[in-house]
């Protein structure tokens, strides 16, 4: 997977006044609304009605019953190796895997609240250039458009690679939900709305009315301690309705979504190997 806009994307050497405006025109660039090559009912965890068992057979399909096979997900993860990030990528079509990759890059930059991309962004691109796919949707372990210049991780690469993109991060970076998130049910959700610390940029206001994500709770259970809600966001071609539906429908027995979840399991898998 190429980048589309590489004239976008996050490169060392910058300033943090040079990265915000980098931000800027992303979010600029960006939509927030939905631009789909797929049917968002396709997506789901269940196996594929073919007994495609690789991606080069799946890919052998004819034009019709590719339409039909569910669009194929990539989940988006990182591990860390001193300086340098092992960035993961396992591609799901419904609840088969039928591509990982991966790349360990150098990092440039340490952690920056709001400036995420520019230190795992790079990397990323590394291992997504390492799939012989082109996934149809991209989930990020970030933010989205829940960010103070809209152009989070995962708007930021969705933007560069010109691909749907969802962001899931595990706490909240900016904006105010409706309501109370604690101890919410399995399954509940309430927006995010932009308030002071988000800058409106372009045609995206950042107003009290306007919904930049959705707090969701993915899984709770009766015998653990309460488990927080997740914090989803469009990142690139989605609209946040459509984004939380998304994760809901990719949502399996645990509280990450499964395919970011996969991602985590494998960066872990690959690290081993740098390790020994």
């Amino acid at each position: 997977m190429r980048p589309a806009r590489p004239d976008l994307a996050p490169r060392p050497g910058l300033s943090r006044d040079e990265m915000e405006s980098l931000q800027r025109r992303v979010a600029e660039t960006a939509v927030f609304a939905d631009d789909l090559p797929f049917d968002p009912a396709a997506v789901s965890l269940a196996s594929p009605e073919t007994e495609h068992q690789t991606l080069a057979e799946a890919t052998a399909l004819d034009a019709d019953a590719a339409a039909d096979s569910p669009p194929l997900v990539a989940g988006i993860d990182q591990s860390f190796l001193d300086d340098r990030a092992l960035s993961a990528v396992v591609v799901l079509r419904g609840g088969e895997v039928v591509e990982r990759a991966h790349a360990v890059s150098d990092l440039d930059l340490p952690y920056i609240p709001g400036l995420l991309s520019f230190r795992e962004g790079g990397p990323i691109l590394d291992a997504l250039a390492e799939l012989d796919c082109d996934p149809d949707l991209l989930v990020f372990d970030g933010s989205g458009r829940i960010h103070f210049r809209q152009a989070g991780l995962a708007t930021h690469l969705g933007v560069v690679c010109d691909a749907p993109s969802i962001g899931v991060a595990k706490s909240l970076l900016c904006g105010t939900p409706d309501e109370d998130v604690n101890g919410r049910p399995e399954g509940w959700r309430t927006p995010i709305r932009a308030d002071d610390s988000v800058d409106a940029v372009g045609g995206h206001p950042a107003g009290s009315e306007t919904t930049i994500g959705y707090a969701f709770q993915s899984r709770q259970y009766d015998s653990r301690p309460v488990v927080n809600p997740l914090y989803v966001s469009p990142g690139h071609r989605l609209s946040a309705a459509t984004t939380v539906d998304l994760v809901s429908r990719l949502s399996g027995s645990y509280k990450l979504p499964e395919p970011t979840r996969l991602a985590d399991a494998y960066a872990d898998e690959a690290k081993a190997q740098y390790e020994d």
